[in-house]
């Protein structure tokens, strides 16, 4: 016989890609008006459409400070403290508001780091296969990853051409996943 566990792994699988796209897309616009992205390319209007809604009201709550889009970090942190709250409520552990909210800090941490690891393995896979092609996606991923590719560049001795600055950053947001995440977890696992 079926009970409630056998529906709570398919469950918990559509809150993370529900809540999670949804926080990816938030994260998104917050990070395309962080490097100033082309906001008339059709991408990003997908994405000023999809996140309006939500951002808009919150915005006259939550005023930006120098620029920065303090709202878009908030929705983010919220939707992430959602889906936290909704998978510890499916797993058994009952409605923690507090426990979700303090999962969402490191959610939020790596869904900011895997998104300039997946942005950088596309515009790397990309310059492989079709070098020089222009597309509006490719546009706002270089704009996204410039910030973190220039600096390495410029850094790097001259390799005869071959740019190893998105290894070279590659590797630092994995190890900075690597030592941030867990101590972070450890804490928040003792104050539960």
């Amino acid at each position: 016989m079926m009970g409630a566990g056998y529906l709570a792994q398919p469950a918990v699988f559509l809150v993370k890609v529900i809540f999670g796209l949804y926080a990816t897309l938030v994260v998104l616009r917050f990070l395309l008006q962080l490097t100033r992205a082309d906001f008339y390319n059709p991408l990003s209007q997908f994405i000023v459409k999809a996140t309006k809604p939500l951002l808009n009201p919150l915005r006259r709550l939550i005023p930006g400070v120098s620029g920065i889009d303090v709202a878009s970090l908030v929705l983010a942190w919220f939707v992430l403290a959602l889906e936290q709250t909704a998978i510890l409520a499916l797993a058994g552990a009952g409605l923690q508001i507090a426990g979700g909210a303090l999962l969402a800090i490191p959610e939020l941490i790596t869904l900011f780091i895997n998104i300039f690891l997946f942005a950088i393995l596309i515009q790397v896979i990309i310059s492989w296969v079709n070098p020089g092609s222009y597309n509006p996606a490719i546009g706002l991923i270089h704009r996204l990853t410039e910030p973190l590719l220039s600096p390495v560049r410029g850094r790097l001795p001259n390799m005869g051409g071959l740019d190893l600055s998105p290894m070279v950053v590659m590797l630092g947001l994995v190890l900075l996943e690597m030592l941030m995440i867990p101590p972070i977890k450890d804490l928040i696992g003792q104050l539960l």
